[in-house]
């Protein structure tokens, strides 16, 4: 009998805009080039926690209500717990009969004391060794199975990355011909911040810059919205070393990760797993380094922040293929349960990418045929507290502060975007739930670094199709995100 075990590669902000798949020459080419690359993934909300929940779920934000990384804003909260975090692995794990195993980062808020502690294991869980809390590379505590695992800051016992890795081949090591199929999602502290390398890794790339992109130290202007208008220009010197250092330590930490590829993919070609196994490779969200005056973050509505990796090798998975159509991070749970052979539930918002991906499909159904969606939602509710003064130089409500008040969220960075990307458009349109209502618009195509805010350039009936797709986007549930849309063809440039 065939075994089918999907496993899962989840990165923390790795980037596709600004070369974060560069460092990871074998990631490349073990999966990429023996598989599917897809240049258009991308996240359904561009922060941790309520992307992490969409992986999970399948669901748009406004549909988990995992908002943000607080546990107020639904982040491993108890109304998380109780609700849609048991679509995924226990709709896998008790109907088609996988194992699930999850190696590292879960939720941002997971294990603390007021939602359950390390103790609280997500029920459909066979094997759980989560990390509690952010992203951390030393000094850090690991659920295992519910017991407080505690880790220091030597590199050969505490380092997460090669923790993650050890326990990845220790168990594919463990595994036989009688052994039941199994899901293993390993989700890596890098390449967040604390941004910490290992030490064979700290001297790499030390000539490397933060990329120069148009957008790199550029005023957003009057057409940007209100954070992005209140960003101090020119950067400070300090602010541009800080990007600097910060790009080459990203880079580093991901060396580690290539390694941890490479060893997990070995152990399945040893074990004579791999030929029965679907490799996945992505990440919650992109990352920005000086775009647009900003030093480092997400959160933004631009491509820097929504884009990120995908590549998939497997069974019947076309070879060493590059894929343009648009997939998104709620696809990857319908994914996973069709791998099993289940079908995904009516819950889920996103759609299966399997007939995007399959060799053995009559010719009619292969992905130049197959209807798929021509845009998408994309959402983020903003943090800040009007009542709190975050910086001085700025009003209430900024939060998420560097030095030189440079501020990346606030309470009116709170947007819902239609993406749309067909042969005929490549579009962003977003909402603001501020006090301006403020639009922004990018012909995406024609203008990749979204320095030109349209919206004033373009008809009032293009607009208002933009606007009336918005609202269906942002009240859809289930079988309604998944339609497929028309397109706006009236632009007035």
């Amino acid at each position: 009998m065939i075994q089918i075990n999907p496993t899962a590669y989840g990165l923390d902000d790795q980037d596709v805009v600004l070369g974060g798949l560069s460092p990871m020459k074998k990631t490349e080419t073990l999966i990429g080039q023996h598989g599917i690359k897809f240049d258009n993934m991308f996240v359904t909300s561009p922060l941790c926690c309520p992307s992490r929940s969409s992986i999970l779920t399948g669901q748009y934000v406004h549909n988990h209500h995992a908002k943000n990384n607080s546990i107020v804003g639904g982040c491993s909260s108890p109304g998380w717990q109780q609700g849609p975090r048991e679509a995924f692995c226990q709709h896998v794990s008790e109907k088609y009969g996988l194992q699930d195993i999850l190696w590292g980062k879960y939720l941002n808020q997971y294990g603390m004391p007021s939602v359950g502690g390390p103790q609280h294991v997500p029920p459909g869980w066979d094997e759980w060794l989560g990390l509690v809390g952010n992203s951390r590379y030393y000094n850090y505590t690991l659920s295992a199975n519910g017991k407080p695992e505690k880790h220091g800051d030597t590199y050969s016992t505490d380092y997460l990355t090669d923790i993650l890795k050890e326990h990845a081949v220790s168990f594919i090591k463990e595994q036989s011909e009688a052994s039941p199929p199994f899901f293993m999602m390993v989700a890596t502290p890098a390449c967040h911040a604390p941004f910490t390398p290992a030490p064979q890794y700290k001297e790499n790339f030390n000539s490397s810059k933060a990329p120069r992109t148009p957008s790199f130290n550029t005023a957003g202007g009057p057409t940007k919205h209100g954070l992005i208008r209140n960003t101090p220009h020119p950067m400070e010197e300090s602010s541009i070393n800080s990007s600097d250092t910060i790009f080459r330590n990203r880079w580093r930490t991901l060396l580690s990760v290539d390694d941890l590829v490479e060893q997990v993919i070995t152990a399945l070609n040893n074990g004579k797993h791999l030929d029965n196994t679907y490799v996945i490779f992505s990440s919650d969200n992109g990352f920005h380094l000086g775009q647009f005056s900003l030093p480092q973050d997400k959160r933004q509505l631009y491509e820097f922040d929504v884009r990120v990796p995908f590549m998939i090798r497997g069974p019947g998975v076309m070879v060493n293929k590059t894929s343009q159509s648009p997939i998104l991070s709620i696809d990857i749970a319908p994914t996973i349960v069709e791998l099993a052979g289940g079908k995904a539930p009516e819950s889920m918002d996103g759609r299966s990418i399997l007939p995007l991906l399959k060799t053995d499909v009559k010719s009619d159904q292969k992905e130049e045929n197959v209807e798929w969606r021509t845009d998408f939602l994309v959402q983020h509710y903003g943090e800040g507290d009007l009542k709190i003064q975050g910086c001085p130089k700025l009003p209430p409500g900024v939060s998420c502060c560097w030095p030189n008040c440079v501020c990346e969220d606030a309470w009116n960075n709170t947007y819902s975007c239609v993406r749309s990307l067909s042969e005929t458009e490549d579009m962003m349109y977003c909402e603001f739930a501020d006090k301006e209502a403020f639009v922004e618009l990018y012909d995406v195509k024609k203008d990749p670094h979204q320095l030109k805010n349209m919206v004033k350039d373009v008809s009032p009936k293009f607009l208002a199709a933009k606007h009336s797709r918005l609202v269906d986007l942002v009240t859809c549930s289930g079988d309604s995100c998944r339609k497929a849309s028309s397109e706006s063809k009236d632009v007035v440039l």
